[in-house]
């Protein structure tokens, strides 16, 4: 027989636990009503209406004018404490990077279904690719995006891309589905994603995932003039690429 004690526990870990599964399904970006959110989390009508309650007394989900709910201030304010802390563990690597093939380097985290520049460390060249920190971009034409998209299950980036809409920003773009969850696997394959001019005529952008870095999803790359920049160099580039996102990941978790 389970001691009080212990039934209290479970059921207070299992009430956080639902919880954050409304906070992730809200998390994607989109405003969500109640029923929307009963069939994204499973959850009872109930319950959901009582966690949304809570939520709301903290500030945590917030309604809009139409009745649905999206992430509240006190959510945000803990994701922005989360970015500045990786912005700030990401700057060696970004330097280091820029350094080493002479291109923009950025850091950028995914905030429901777009990714949003933290950090970067400019090219030395009076021609370069400048994205301002706090700019945001989609997920399905962006290296960065691509990166992140494929570390995911594909039902969850499928919902991203859903939700965002796959429109075309160059000849290149990949607006199809079909073709997008391909690419996506090659990604996986090869360790990066190269946005071949898909967001912008004459830039070339190559992206690798910072693999487990906490609760948010990240990309770290390098972009440069597509005439300088060729896919020679960008996929030169992508091994220290890689490595420096694995090792920006692992001085995450030293630090975390």
């Amino acid at each position: 027989m389970s001691a009080p004690g212990s039934t209290q526990r479970r059921g207070s870990v299992q009430s956080v636990e639902r919880a954050l599964d409304l906070l992730e399904a809200l998390g994607q970006g989109t405003p969500m009503g109640v029923s929307e959110l009963v069939r994204a989390t499973g959850l009872p009508l109930g319950t959901v209406h009582r966690l949304l309650a809570t939520l709301g007394e903290r500030s945590y989900v917030r309604q809009d004018g139409e009745r649905k709910y999206a992430v509240g201030p006190a959510a945000l304010h803990l994701a922005d404490a989360g970015e500045q802390s990786l912005a700030s563990a990401g700057r060696p690597f970004t330097a280091r990077l820029t350094a080493l093939t002479g291109e923009t380097c950025n850091l950028a985290v995914q905030q429901g279904s777009e990714m949003v520049y933290i950090s970067q460390s400019p090219s030395p060249h009076s021609l370069r690719i400048f994205a301002e920190v706090g700019r945001r971009v989609p997920m399905h034409s962006t290296a960065v995006g691509k990166a992140v998209l494929a570390s995911l299950p594909w039902t969850e980036a499928e919902s991203l891309l859903r939700a965002a809409g796959l429109t075309q920003a160059t000849p290149h773009t990949i607006t199809s589905l079909g073709r997008l969850r391909e690419e996506l696997e090659r990604v996986r394959r090869m360790g990066y994603a190269i946005d071949e001019q898909e967001r912008e005529l004459g830039v070339r952008c190559v992206a690798a995932a910072v693999p487990g870095a906490g609760s948010l999803h990240a990309a770290l790359s390098v972009s440069g003039p597509a005439e300088r920049f060729p896919l020679p160099a960008v996929r030169q580039a992508a091994p220290a690429l890689r490595e420096a996102a694995a090792e920006l990941a692992a001085e995450l978790r030293r630090s975390g």
